[in-house]
């Protein structure tokens, strides 16, 4: 015999069901807003480079990038991630770029955040040096166009505290009796990068790595057959990742290859998801310290 359910009941179970989605959409939110911003990883990544010389075989790179320091990411936060990265003992740290978030330039305290900032990155360690190159935000106003001379107070703010800028610009890095060459490359959305321009200097024959901000030049970039490794962030990753179908929030630039470690051509792409925030939230997409390690081999 069957029992025949009430509409009462019917309302009831609906009752529950919308009930208990909007708890878990609730906690789900709470969630993204207040523990998984602050909830700091360590990001180990293997790269074979088929320049690598053998005796450089292990050497090691962590690679921070997209600080955003205020108006949601606190500089305690930024100071536990430059732990992190000291305690690793790496040979070289490279700065991603978008070390603030873009002001409005009516501010009374414009960029000032570069001046709490500064300090604590030059608290960085690493071997063979530390080294930076900018992002959009490094050059927006509030409104989200490019000021010219923006830029300035954040490069200045890093090279007083002995970080150099790569803008379009390059270094080769002696380690022992072998190179690697180190290129930066301005920002793309604001239209100022010139990759040309950032290897005039390039010896030849030479490990080569490029510091971008944007990770989706990497289409142009692999194109010139010296370059070994792009380090980028840029996108954070989407901050809010659903399962099978990844981000639909990621920037210009950075849609393409949003996160993680990608071939392109004969190039190889790391994409960081970065520290900082620019809404408020991060949902299966955790900020990270990355440390990347160089192999001579082929495959990992």
């Amino acid at each position: 015999m069957y029992e025949r359910t009430s509409r009462r009941n019917i309302l009831r179970m609906l009752g529950y069901g919308v009930g208990g989605t909007a708890t878990a959409l609730l906690g789900t939110s709470q969630y993204g807003v207040w523990i998984e911003p602050q909830l700091l990883q360590l990001k180990r990544v293997q790269i074979p480079l088929r320049r690598l010389p053998s005796s450089l075989e292990g050497f090691r790179i962590v690679y921070l990038s997209d600080f955003h320091l205020y108006p949601h990411t606190t500089i305690e936060f930024i100071q536990e991630a430059v732990d992190m990265a000291n305690d690793l003992k790496p040979d070289l740290v490279a700065l991603g770029g978008d070390f603030v978030t873009a002001r409005r330039s009516s501010s009374p305290g414009e960029v000032d955040e570069m001046s709490e900032l500064a300090p604590v990155l030059a608290r960085i360690n690493a071997r063979h040096g530390v080294f930076a190159v900018l992002g959009n935000h490094d050059h927006w106003r509030g409104d989200l166009k490019r000021e010219p001379g923006a830029e300035n107070t954040v490069r200045q703010g890093l090279e007083k505290s002995g970080i150099p800028v790569l803008v379009n610009s390059g270094v080769t890095l002696k380690i022992g009796r072998q190179k690697i060459y180190l290129a930066g490359v301005d920002d793309g959305w604001v239209r100022l990068n010139d990759l040309p321009r950032a290897l005039e200097k390039h010896p030849g024959g030479v490990t080569t790595i490029v510091l971008m901000h944007a990770p989706d030049f990497a289409d142009e970039f692999q194109k010139d057959e010296r370059i070994d490794l792009q380090l980028s962030g840029h996108s954070h990753g989407g901050q809010v990742r659903f399962p099978l179908i990844g981000s639909p929030f990621c920037p210009p630039y950075g849609k393409k290859y949003d996160m993680g470690r990608y071939r392109v051509g004969n190039m190889w792409l790391y994409t960081s998801v970065g520290l900082g925030v620019t809404a408020p939230i991060r949902f299966n997409c955790r900020p990270e310290v990355t440390e990347i390690t160089l192999t001579a081999s082929q495959e990992v």
